[in-house]
């Protein structure tokens, strides 16, 4: 079986499965995460998609626990699809694995070849690419909070966005949303926000961008991306996501949490903001 070994472990989380769990748990109860740990639930299943940070988990992991404590409560899904960006150049603009699995501290997790293989059919745009994962860490660190809620014992599709301009970003989540419909799916987005400029600036911009979001108006916030010039790494991504979700029956979208990296370190003078988001069909 190939398997796609971790590339952040001792870097953005813990390179050993005791030390991982302590440093999620410690996500889900730090004074800017939720406040405590989550017990999985079978749950009504009404969440069809998250927005999660993918920083190292001492500065966005508080932030991402806001996502999965609500996920958490709703219940497991059979599959997820995980969008994230590309920050190395390296592989196709669009690039999806289709088979194997993927290994972090906690054990490995399976790709959903099933869904992967339809994925690529029924997009125009998207290439099968290891490469382009093979040191990417925006979808590799959502994986062991997901393990944390429930083992190993998941199946998953990762979607890398080295190209994400507007049309590109709507096709991959509407082909997305076309595979996904009726089945009990999820889809993260993972994006940090804005980065290295003063609190101030930072979260103002930021603010914008998601204020679009939660009027589930993927072209606002795509606008506002790139006339306010907000760095935000994955905004192909969340674009991506709102399209598919909406595709899906979404009909709200709630922000759960905005901090910044000056939240934790006492430094406000540049900062990197993380947000986390549901997307609910009611």
């Amino acid at each position: 079986m190939k398997v796609r070994h971790p590339s952040q472990a001792g870097s953005f989380y813990a390179d050993n499965a005791n030390d991982l769990k302590k440093q999620i748990e410690i996500s889900f109860t730090h004074k800017l995460g939720p406040g405590k740990t989550p017990i999985a639930q079978k749950g009504p299943r009404n969440i069809v998609g998250l927005i999660c940070p993918h920083a190292g988990y001492a500065y966005s992991g508080p932030v991402a626990a806001h996502s999965y404590h609500r996920l958490a409560a709703d219940g497991k899904p059979d599959v997820i699809v995980i969008f994230g960006p590309n920050h190395f150049g390296k592989g196709s603009g669009l690039a999806v694995m289709t088979e194997g699995a993927w290994r972090t501290p906690l054990g490995d997790v399976q790709i959903d070849e099933e869904i992967a293989k339809k994925i690529l059919h029924q997009s125009k745009i998207i290439d099968v690419d290891d490469l382009a994962h093979l040191h990417e860490h925006s979808i590799e660190v959502q994986l062991p909070f997901l393990q944390y809620l429930y083992g190993s014992a998941l199946k998953f599709v990762p979607i890398s966005f080295l190209m994400q301009d507007f049309e590109s970003s709507c096709e991959v989540g509407q082909a997305v949303a076309e595979v996904l419909k009726g089945k009990n799916a999820l889809i993260i987005a993972s994006t940090d926000m804005s980065h290295y400029e003063p609190y101030e600036t930072v979260e103002k911009k930021d603010r914008k961008a998601l204020d679009a979001l939660e009027k589930l108006d993927e072209r606002e916030f795509y606008s506002i991306v790139e006339s306010y010039h907000i760095t935000a790494c994955g905004y192909g991504p969340v674009v991506a996501l709102t399209a598919s979700a909406k595709h899906l029956g979404a009909e709200k979208c709630q922000v759960l949490c905005y901090k910044t990296s000056g939240d934790i370190t006492g430094d406000f003078s540049s900062v990197v903001g993380y947000a986390s988001a549901i997307f609910t069909l009611k």
